[in-house]
């Protein structure tokens, strides 16, 4: 079958949609995760190179080892849920266990005065608290994104699920990007980090909270069949080793093409857009000269995810998600290209090419993520007991490229010769670093979506040709449609 190709719907059985109701509680959980995948990369690059006074390349470090974890970890993790889930019906207890992300995250930034005097100190504790963190992010996000592989729907209804999902993550992540930096406040040191933390930890907790009992709804709406978890021979309910964890992610990588192709295209789609994060306070205060756009142009990257993500709903409906989901990508290498052209020629040429890219940034999350289950899913019936295991390779996918995009462009900035400094110091930069931090944030994201483009022409799966079930869906917020409780 083409990648383009229309999805096939003649041969799928109807089913009832998830309720609203429970599918609002279900998403209103990604709101608290959209801080944690925003705020450490937008900020925390940031706070070790202009803060601390952390040399690029030892900030970078200190960022991709404790994502290196989490390659072992996330699989681990999804082996353990799907056993959650053979046991007791749903993927609730380690999903609970997540909910103490918070500490973590605040303890991240709440570097103690003997460590911050140190660089190597001071990138050292940043690193032990982000490694917690990550595991706790792992225990909440794996499970919380396994659970609609687990509900027995079709093609249209698993864009809807991450469709509803991708709207209240937008919200997530706006709240996070635009709040941060005015929380932290502009030379305030270490403690405006610690204020911004303690308060968006809060509202984390409160949404995570939420989600766990969304997940509780979701696997009540109609949970898919499935017996036993595979693994080795663990007994329903027991921890895997993870030696077995990381056997069956290599398993469902080897045995499930559509899966390893979507999971390669995606970790440079996630690899480009952390680098973008990343580089955004740097670009605003070393290329536009304005530090203080940083909260404005977080606000027109994500904002306009609000509005595009359930006109990428159905506009997938009529076009199929590969198609989208290529054309969002192309958008994204032309919205970094305008960022270029921008920083030439003034603020308005920046702000449309943030727009672009906002835009872009909400086909490039609602896409994958809802084609995730479909692999799964067109692989057989027997997978969905390994559904957890799927998830597990696909967040570490994420993990390593959310490491990756801050790493590359600390790099950049090293090669550039960028002068890390402390709060309160000013330092002039080179040249070389001036055009580091340009080309970095422009020219080096559009390069790797290019490579996302061609990996992902490779994903020829697209349809419910195997006869999975479909059903015709309600955008996020539209009118009711002919779903049951729609």
């Amino acid at each position: 079958m083409s990648a383009l190709s229309r999805p096939n719907r003649g041969t799928a059985r109807p089913t009832a949609a998830v309720p609203r109701a429970g599918l609002v509680q279900y998403a209103l959980g990604s709101a608290g995760m959209g801080i944690y995948v925003t705020v450490p990369g937008l900020l925390l690059l940031y706070f070790l190179t202009d803060t601390l006074g952390v040399p690029p390349w030892l900030a970078g470090l200190a960022l991709l080892v404790p994502k290196v974890v989490d390659v072992v970890l996330h699989p681990f993790v999804g082996s353990v849920s799907d056993r959650d889930r053979a046991r007791n019906g749903n993927r609730v207890r380690v999903l609970a266990a997540g909910c103490l992300l918070a500490v973590a995250f605040t303890a991240t930034f709440a570097v103690p005065g003997s460590a911050a005097a140190d660089p190597y100190l001071a990138a050292g504790w940043v690193a032990v608290w982000f490694v917690v963190g990550n595991t706790l992010f792992a225990a909440y996000q794996v499970p919380y994104l396994a659970t609609p592989t687990d509900v027995d729907v079709g093609y249209d209804e698993r864009t809807r699920i991450m469709s509803f999902r991708m709207v209240v993550l937008t919200l997530g992540i706006l709240v996070g990007g635009a709040l941060a930096p005015l929380l932290v406040g502009d030379g305030s040191g270490v403690s405006g980090y610690v204020v911004m933390a303690l308060c968006l930890g809060a509202f984390m907790l409160v949404f995570q909270a939420v989600g766990v009992g969304g997940v509780r709804s979701l696997a009540r709406a109609g949970t898919a069949p499935g017996g036993a978890a595979e693994g080795g021979g663990t007994a329903a309910g027991a921890v895997p080793p993870a030696r077995a964890a990381l056997a069956q992610a290599w398993s469902v990588l080897r045995a499930n093409r559509s899966f390893r192709v979507l999971a390669g295209s995606y970790l440079l789609v996630s690899t480009t857009t952390h680098l973008v994060l990343a580089g955004l306070p740097y670009f605003a205060e070393y290329a536009l000269g304005r530090p203080g756009l940083t909260t404005v142009l977080v606000g027109s990257f994500v904002a306009p995810a609000l509005v595009a993500t359930p006109v990428w709903f159905r506009i997938s409906r009529t076009l199929g998600k590969q198609r989208c989901l290529l054309a969002a990508q192309w958008a994204f290498v032309l919205g970094s290209l305008g960022m270029l052209a921008g920083a030439r020629t003034g603020l308005a040429v920046v702000v449309l090419a943030t727009l672009v890219l906002g835009v872009s940034f909400a086909g490039l999350q609602l896409f994958p993520f809802s084609m995730v289950p479909d692999t799964v899913r067109a692989a057989g019936t027997g997978e969905l007991d390994r559904a957890g295991a799927y998830t597990g390779v696909w967040t570490a996918t994420e993990a390593v490229g959310s490491a990756a995009g801050p790493y590359l462009y600390s790099a950049a900035l090293a090669v550039g010769g960028f002068a890390a400094t402390r709060a309160g110091e000013q330092v002039a930069q080179t040249a070389g670093a001036h055009t580091a931090v340009l080309l970095g944030f422009t020219v080096l994201p559009a390069a790797l979506m290019v490579l996302s483009v061609l990996a992902q022409r490779r994903y020829l799966l697209d349809s419910d040709a195997r006869g999975l079930p479909e059903q015709p869906a309600a955008a996020p917020g539209g009118a009711p449609g002919t779903h049951q409780g729609a």
